[in-house]
């Protein structure tokens, strides 16, 4: 039995990070100033960051119908079934028009898993889906195990610059505005797919230390037995700025003892549209035995 994992770009993964692998990940699609574009192939973070700053119209968009069929298609010449790691419910439609193809579709060879994370939490849950797939569970299992542990990560993100939030409509322009002049770096968080409100600091340096704090608390409470059996992904990510990110790990490392992190991984460019560049997160994900 041969089980392919798919996810989307959301989770971060690299293509070329994955070639002779199980896993294949699924390009993401922008329009920028009525040009599409798609995440990794003919868009590299460079490229987007630098349109970003420019102030031009960036759309993210889910990949269409067609290109979903086509992609699975493909891998199912090779694998007897697909396991799809979509992004969160919770953020974009894509889970259900994915979960509409694979009924209508490919009844039986693919499952769509509600996993409702992103980004690097989203990685962790491809590789234990991986994982799983490697100690011949089947596709039911595997998405069982990631649907019931959905809940079992936590994602705090320090952004330095209001406005790219007011551009993807999540804080109101008068909010943007007085956050703005009282410079404000608000400290967000993502649970079970959804980003909300944290904390807010005036300074990057406060912010930093709102996030240690929230890792710490995590890790003494919701996570404290997976963290001392060494089950814990603590992973940071960044935009466009990675010195930020390594100085953040060293911080990290320093005030919590025994604290490996995984991956320093740049985050996808989906959530990199709503944040802008200079922006830091740390993840928390549980993983497979």
């Amino acid at each position: 039995m041969k089980i392919a994992i798919t996810t989307d770009s959301n989770s971060g993964i690299l293509p070329q990070d994955v070639i002779g692998q199980n896993i294949f990940v699924l390009p993401m699609s922008f329009l920028i100033d009525g040009e599409e574009y798609f995440e990794n192939i003919n868009l590299t973070a460079d490229e987007f960051f630098e349109k970003q700053i420019k102030s031009l119209e960036i759309f993210t968009s889910q990949p269409s119908i067609y290109a979903v069929i086509e992609f699975w298609k493909n891998i199912l010449k090779d694998y007897d079934y697909i396991v799809h790691i979509p992004m969160s419910s919770a953020l974009s439609s894509s889970l259900e028009t994915a979960k509409h193809i694979a009924r209508t579709e490919f009844e039986g060879k693919v499952f769509v898993a509600d996993n409702q994370r992103i980004s690097l939490s989203q990685k962790q849950s491809v590789y234990d889906a991986q994982t799983l797939a490697s100690k011949g569970k089947s596709p039911e299992e595997i998405v069982r195990y990631l649907e019931e542990t959905k809940k079992e990560n936590s994602i705090y993100i320090m952004v330095p610059d209001l406005k790219y939030l007011k551009k993807g409509g999540r804080i109101t322009k008068t909010a943007a505005m007085i956050g703005t002049l009282l410079k404000i770096k608000p400290v967000l968080q993502i649970q079970c797919g959804k980003l909300d409100s944290y904390q807010k600091a005036l300074t990057v340096k406060k912010a930093k230390e709102m996030m240690i704090f929230a890792v710490k608390k995590d890790i003494q409470t919701r996570f404290a037995k997976e963290f001392e059996k060494g089950l814990l992904n603590i992973s940071i990510a960044y935009t466009l700025d990675k010195s930020i990110a390594e100085e953040f790990k060293q911080e990290l490392q320093e005030q919590i003892p025994n604290c490996k992190i995984t991956w320093v991984d740049p985050l996808s460019l989906s959530v990199s549209c709503h944040i802008g560049p200079n922006a830091l997160a740390v993840a928390l994900s549980t993983m497979v035995k």
